[in-house]
């Protein structure tokens, strides 16, 4: 068996597991020829990461055969974190047993960590229809998710042909943001109908901190009560993580 995936920074690897480690302690990825792929749902089964990740997104990709390796998420953070900004990043196996590790960038490291029995079964994606769709920048996505936090722990987003609502209300008040169709901000809007929904701001925030670095814009899609999927690109040469959230049940 032989398994290579080498990036010239350690960016999108960082991003990744930040953005895994938000719902899950363990990850089994999937390699074959075509690229890495990785999905999997938080324990509360409220929120779901799926990775697509080509062999053209990376310096050097070589896979023969299909490859599957579970790490422990803290484990494999810790070791990606000791790469520089300057450093290049390469995964290679030869076995089912261990993962080597290598940064470099004149100054190199070498580390081998030992494979786990994922206890995760197969994730299957949700199939959903969106009425919604907005393309914006991820910062003010962000801004926007901080502001609400201040009063409520849920946001309602609210879209129609004109643009969308942003708001929150707990027993401390309320809070609202509007982005208008054409602003700065909103990149692209289509509208088939208009939609309403309530999702955990924390899920939100946690997943747009993570992939900030990566990402200057998100695609953001969902219909009225239903669950909403963010897109985030992961390298200019191809890949990107889906992030899925189901919404807010009212009582």
């Amino acid at each position: 068996m032989v398994f290579i995936a080498k990036t010239s920074t350690p960016t999108e690897w960082k991003a990744v597991i930040v953005a895994i480690s938000t719902l899950v302690d363990e990850a089994c990825f999937e390699a074959t020829p075509d690229g890495i792929t990785f999905r999997a749902m938080d324990p509360s089964h409220v929120a779901l990461i799926d990775l697509t990740w080509p062999n053209s997104a990376f310096e050097k990709y070589n896979c023969d055969k299909e490859f599957r390796f579970a790490v422990r998420v803290d484990d494999f953070a810790k070791l990606i974190k000791r790469a520089d900004s300057k450093d290049s990043v390469e995964i290679n196996a030869m076995d089912s047993e261990a993962l080597i590790l290598k940064l470099s960038n004149g100054y190199k490291r070498e580390f081998k960590i030992h494979l786990i029995e994922s206890s995760y079964g197969p994730t299957p994606l949700p199939k959903l229809s969106f009425n919604t769709r907005i393309i914006m920048n991820e910062g003010v996505f962000e801004k926007i998710l901080n502001d609400i936090s201040i009063i409520a722990d849920h946001v309602t987003l609210e879209t129609s042909e004109k643009g969308i609502v942003f708001s929150g209300k707990s027993d401390k008040g309320t809070a609202q943001i509007t982005l208008e169709k054409g602003s700065k901000d909103i990149l692209e809007l289509e509208v088939k109908e208009e939609s309403k929904a309530t999702y955990s701001i924390d899920y939100l925030l946690n997943i747009t901190k993570a992939l900030s670095s990566i990402s200057e814009t998100l695609q953001c899609e969902y219909s009225s009560k239903m669950p909403l999927r963010l897109e985030f690109k992961l390298t200019e040469y191809g890949g990107r993580i889906h992030f899925y959230l189901a919404p807010r049940v009212e009582g």
